[in-house]
């Protein structure tokens, strides 16, 4: 196939980020251990990421970054190429850009430069936290809530499936202050994790285990200089903050799709049977074609993306809703069909196919599930058409 740093899309800067990352990942990342302490494990890695440089990319040149702004190629890149290796990996790389990205968007001077350095050196862990028990691809429903007392707010109420929950030092979170009713009564505050009032009250175990918790607010205070941005400016700031991070996400099934196509082609042209290899049977060159022709049309998507925002200066929010859904689709589909490959040893627990088949899975759900997307798209064309028809009438 052909190398994809080649593309357009890409800057010299680009080029030598992907290399030397694929170089210190060689050497510094393993597979995941399944019986590791996922949460030590998480914790090593943020440390291993922010003293390598790797998490400066997730703030801007001026909080300590490695760029002006956040550049969502170079997230993209980043995120593909540490999913090759290890998915904890990717997870705490993307975590700390999607947990501080409300700060890096929204926050005042103070808050960037409180927390993000920290951020980009590894040394503070980030956590976005939005989700709730009946409030998750509706954001409009959220139930937390938010009362002004003199120069605090009291936070009340629940937030789940949130990453990071547990070990992030501080969360990003966002509960209705009643500004106005539905989206436009939310806000967002900063909330450090030993804030009085904020507890964990669940962990959640998941199919590839990462730090997921349950959070529980009962009269948490906090200062109202922790607001991040205007009051009732929190929904515009979430879907800021995933319109940027969402592309990373189609980019890191990009990275774990290319790992099943490297097992798949290990599998299909060293495994004997009935005389030749079962890279020899034109059903496994069939379905190699699949995955090949599925993970290219995936990158390109992503990249076309992610070239998008940094370049055209444009939310491209239907570009980045196709990419994260064929992305993820297709690398579910890619890992199948090397799974399928490897026959009974596919599902072997601690097998490469078999971690990659449960670490897609959530892909496909979280900052937006794939029905989600199709939604977006869908209203998008709508839009573009009527548009169009109105300037033909003209």
């Amino acid at each position: 196939m052909n190398d994809s740093l080649a593309w357009p899309f890409f800057d010299d800067g680009h080029r030598t980020l992907a290399r030397d990352l694929n170089a210190w990942a060689a050497n510094q990342l393993g597979a995941d251990d399944a019986a590791a302490d996922v949460d030590q494990v998480c914790r090593s890695l943020v440390a291993l990421l922010g003293e390598a440089g790797w998490l400066r990319y997730c703030v801007a040149k001026e909080y300590g970054g490695a760029r002006e702004s956040i550049d969502v190629r170079s997230l993209c890149l980043l995120r593909e190429n540490l999913a090759k290796r290890s998915g904890l990996a990717d997870f705490a790389f993307a975590m700390q850009g999607l947990g501080s990205g409300a700060i890096s968007i929204g926050g005042s001077d103070a808050q960037k430069r409180k927390y993000l350095p920290e951020v980009a050196s590894g040394k503070l862990i980030a956590a976005f936290a939005l989700s709730e028990p009946d409030a998750g691809s509706d954001v409009g429903a959220l139930a937390a809530t938010g009362r002004r007392e003199g120069e605090d707010y009291v936070l009340d109420g629940e937030k789940t499936w949130i990453s990071n929950g547990g070990i992030a030092d501080f969360y990003c979170v966002f509960v209705r202050t009643g500004e106005a009713p539905g989206t436009r009564g939310i806000s967002a505050f900063v909330v450090d994790a030993d804030t009085p009032g904020l507890e964990i009250a669940e962990k959640i175990p998941v199919i590839a285990p990462h730090p997921l918790a349950t959070l529980r607010f009962s009269n948490c205070r906090v200062p109202a200089a922790n607001l991040l941005g205007k009051a009732g400016s929190g929904f515009k700031l979430a879907m800021q903050t995933l319109d940027i991070f969402r592309t990373s996400v189609a980019a890191a099934s990009v990275g774990f799709a290319r790992h099943a196509m490297a097992e798949a082609l290990s599998r299909s042209v060293s495994r004997r049977m009935f005389g030749q290899t079962l890279g020899d049977f034109q059903l496994t060159q069939a379905a190699l074609a699949d995955m090949a022709t599925g993970i290219d049309a995936s990158a390109l998507l992503t990249y076309r993306a992610a070239w998008s925002r940094d370049c055209l200066g444009v939310p491209a929010t239907a570009e980045v809703a196709m990419a994260k859904m064929v992305a993820t689709e297709t690398a579910q589909q890619v890992i199948d069909k090397a799974l399928q490959l490897f026959g009974g040893l596919g599902v072997k627990s601690g097998m490469p196919v078999e971690r990659l088949y449960r670490e897609i899975r959530a892909l496909r759900i979280y900052e937006g599930a794939t029905e989600v997307q199709k939604l977006i798209i869908g209203r998008q064309a709508i839009k573009d058409f009527s548009a169009a028809a109105g300037e033909a009438k003209k």
